[in-house]
């Protein structure tokens, strides 16, 4: 999955960068409205979070509300130190889906950016089910039946961000989007070895069992029965 951080404050912005890809997130940052409101137009990301002071002359209210009168409704979580109820009515108000108040600790707000990820898909028991492969973004345990897979990072952001999208037809260019960030070296079969990776470990070892990730020739790949 992949999230945009908006926030001018370089070592706040770095720090939740550097914890979030720790998570297996994909992380661009921007430190300005300028710039924000450019990239948070962008319908590539999966979250925005927000500082709600910015320099540049747009502050996080007028992203925010950009955003939303653009028809684009990707979760905004926004930072803030202003903790007035005014406050946080207005940044409600502007569109923002959750608001955090500085300084907040990172296991929170790692919380609360797994439940906006959550909102939009139906779940049992916060897990990701197709058929009898399972994905859980808590603990990031993949099982497939009852068998343990072992994913490196990268590969479980892949199969998440697949998994959140059954039966989509995505495109390599939509799975670099979500997966990996601007600053990512990405070689041309770079999606193609990924996701010879993942049929490696969720399809070839299970015989008998549907294979669940299928290239659409001409188009991309997409997982379903």
């Amino acid at each position: 999955m992949r999230i945009l951080i908006i926030e001018d404050d370089h070592k706040i912005a770095n720090a939740i960068k550097k914890g979030l890809e720790q998570e297996s997130y994909a992380v661009d940052v921007t430190y300005d409205g300028q710039k924000g409101i450019v990239n948070a137009l962008e319908p590539e990301y999966d979250l925005v979070i927000l500082d709600r002071m910015l320099p540049g002359g747009i502050d996080g209210l007028r992203i925010c509300q950009a955003m939303r009168d653009h028809k684009i409704h990707t979760p905004v979580l926004m930072l803030t130190a202003k903790d007035k109820i005014r406050d946080k009515v207005d940044g409600l108000n502007a569109g923002a889906d959750d608001y955090l108040i500085k300084p907040f600790a990172f296991e929170e707000l790692i919380a609360r950016v797994r439940a906006l990820l959550r909102r939009p898909i139906k779940q049992i028991d916060n897990v990701l089910k197709i058929d009898d492969l399972e994905l859980n973004p808590i603990n990031f345990e993949v099982k497939r039946g009852n068998k343990k897979i072992n994913l490196s990072n990268k590969e479980f952001a892949l199969l998440e961000y697949m998994m959140r999208n059954p039966s989509r037809i995505l495109t390599k260019d939509n799975i670099i989007s979500h997966v990996w960030d601007y600053d990512a070296d990405i070689l041309p079969n770079t999606v193609e070895v990924y996701i010879g990776y993942l049929r490696d470990k969720i399809d070839r070892p299970f015989k008998g069992k549907t294979k669940l990730i299928k290239t659409v020739r001409g188009f991309g790949y997409k997982i379903s029965l």
